[in-house]
C-alpha cells in the first residue's frame, strides 16, 4: 500500500450548528476557523475530482458513519458515493475478539501504533486508521484471516449506502 495523494480540508457546519466547548477542547477547531470554512458541497466535489483511476476501497474506523454522511452529500461526489468501504472496527473485531473495546484510542495502544499528534482532527485521525488497516492486514494475512481484497470484503466491507428519505426533514449532515 502506497500513498499516492493527499486531501484536507475544514467543512463548514450546517447553519444553526453551534461548536461547543467540548468541541473546542477535543478538537481545537474553533467557531472563527469554521465561520471561513468551505461548503460541504465544494470539498466533496473536489475531493471526488481526485478519484480518477478506480476501482477504489475508502477505509474507515466505523465506516457506517462515513457512508451516512457521503450518501448525503452525493450529489456533489458521486464517484466517491459509490465506493464501498472497509471498516476497521469490523476487522479488528474479527482479528482481536478478545478486546473488550475496538475504539481507535484502544487498538492504537493494543496495537503499540504511535499515535498521531492533534488527534480527533480529521488527518490525524486517518493516519492512524491508514497505521490500524496496514496492520490487520499484516496481522489478518499472518493468521489466514484474509488472502486478498474479496476476503477483506467479507469480513469489514460495507456496500455504498443511499441516503434514506427524509420528507419534510432537511439533512444537516455535512
Amino acid at each position: 500500500m502506497a500513498e499516492s495523494w493527499r486531501y484536507e480540508s475544514l467543512i463548514a457546519p450546517p447553519p444553526g450548528m453551534a461548536v461547543t466547548s467540548y468541541d473546542m477542547r477535543l478538537t481545537g477547531i474553533t467557531a472563527a476557523m469554521l465561520a471561513t470554512a468551505a461548503r460541504p458541497e465544494r470539498v466533496m466535489g473536489e475531493l471526488d475530482r481526485r478519484l480518477t483511476a478506480p476501482p477504489y476501497r475508502l477505509v474507515a474506523h466505523h465506516a457506517p458513519t462515513e457512508a451516512g454522511i457521503i450518501a448525503h452529500q452525493r450529489r456533489h461526489c458521486p464517484e466517491l458515493a459509490g465506493v464501498p468501504l472497509l471498516d476497521t472496527v469490523r476487522l479488528a473485531r474479527a482479528l482481536y475478539p478478545e478486546l473488550s473495546s475496538h475504539r481507535l484510542d484502544d487498538l492504537v495502544r493494543y496495537l503499540r501504533i504511535e499515535p498521531p499528534a492533534r488527534r480527533h482532527r480529521a488527518m490525524p485521525d486517518v493516519l492512524a486508521t491508514a497505521c490500524l488497516f496496514q496492520r490487520l492486514v499484516a496481522d489478518g494475512g499472518r493468521t489466514g484471516r484474509w488472502r486478498a481484497l474479496g476476503d477483506l470484503d467479507r469480513v469489514g466491507g460495507l456496500a455504498p449506502r443511499r441516503p434514506a428519505s427524509r420528507v419534510g426533514v432537511q439533512a444537516g449532515l455535512f
